[in-house]
């Protein structure tokens, strides 16, 4: 990060894999309101874990860009062996990353080990990511006081509303409330990331009385006068109140478009004979039908994580006596 391309392109991220949680988590409710379980990925077709796949490629890509290919020596050491006080943000910045990448591997092995409580041992393993993103942007070795520190300040409160959720994922798995604003979140950091990559770093759009200063290998936009700081952090305050209104809106757009697109699909409830066998009831119960045990919760989950989130209604058969 502490570049155009170095927010623009973590920012892409997070908004790709929040659109995919938004629309996937959507679709699974419209479909089965009534059994809905919140997977913590969804699998696409063909490739089963390409959601994880992509999360690893790119927290990997974003690592070497910031402790390799960032670094004007190809790494970011001292000569005795010790970190430079100008590349902490860069092992700050790698840091997130790579909680997000053992996030991503962790639950692929899960998955495949078909581990019990897998679900929720990703959860934690995701808070656990989302809580080091917001401890480090907090304790940032970057500037606080200034433009940059006014937007990290706001992308704090975004990703504490992604962690509270991912916890409260937990013990409420059938919520389609904390999925939405989860996925809502995910979506914002991504869209704010990308703001903040291009108001920062994009010289005609440094707000009036600001200039962009080179300071430890890169740039940081300063101001000249008090008045101008203030004025130029009650822009990024608006801008902030400005692109949530617009991820708000957009959110309940796609919901009701959803809606339209997958509607609830119908709940076949088998019959199954009652007291089927000689000698188990009188003649009066040989013809009684009594209405078969819906499948369990593992079994609608795997249901809805196969083939691109598609949950489809299994039907049993009718055992009829005559």
């Amino acid at each position: 990060m502490g570049t155009l391309v170095g927010h623009v392109a973590p920012g892409a991220g997070f908004l790709l894999i929040g659109l995919w949680q938004l629309f996937s988590h959507t679709r699974l409710f419209l479909l089965r309101p009534g059994s809905y379980t919140a997977p913590v990925w969804f699998p696409a077709r063909g490739v089963r874990h390409l959601e994880l796949i992509l999360v690893i490629v790119g927290t990997v890509i974003s690592i070497l860009m910031e402790l390799v290919i960032g670094p004007a020596r190809q790494q970011p050491f001292d000569d005795d062996g010790t970190i430079p006080s100008d590349y902490l943000h860069n092992f700050e910045h790698a840091s997130i990353s790579l909680a997000l990448l053992v996030f991503a591997a962790v639950t692929i092995h899960l998955d495949r080990a078909r581990a019990p409580m897998r679900d929720a041992v990703s959860q934690l393993v995701a808070a656990a990511a989302f809580a080091q993103q917001l401890l480090i942007f907090h304790l940032h070795s970057a500037d606080h006081m200034g433009v940059e520190g006014q937007f990290h300040w706001l992308l704090q409160t975004v990703i504490a509303v992604t962690l509270a959720t991912t916890l409260l994922g937990i013990p409420y798995p059938r919520s389609f409330t904390v999925s939405l604003v989860r996925s809502a979140s995910l979506v914002f950091q991504g869209v704010w990331f990308i703001v903040m990559g291009i108001m920062l770093w994009t010289p005609a759009l440094i707000p009036k009385g600001c200039f962009l200063n080179l300071e430890e290998g890169h740039d940081v936009v300063r101001c000249r006068t008090g008045e101008a700081l203030d004025r130029a952090k009650s822009l990024v305050n608006l801008q902030f109140s400005w692109y949530l209104t617009g991820t708000v809106v957009f959110v309940i757009v796609m919901y009701l478009q959803l809606t339209k697109l997958y509607p609830e699909e119908p709940r076949y409830v088998p019959l199954v004979k009652a007291g089927s066998g000689s000698g188990s009831g009188s003649d009066s119960d040989a013809g009684r039908f009594s209405i078969g045990d819906d499948h369990d919760d593992e079994d609608d989950l795997e249901a809805a994580k196969r083939g691109f989130g598609q949950v489809v209604s299994s039907t049993r058969s009718m055992e009829i006596g005559r």
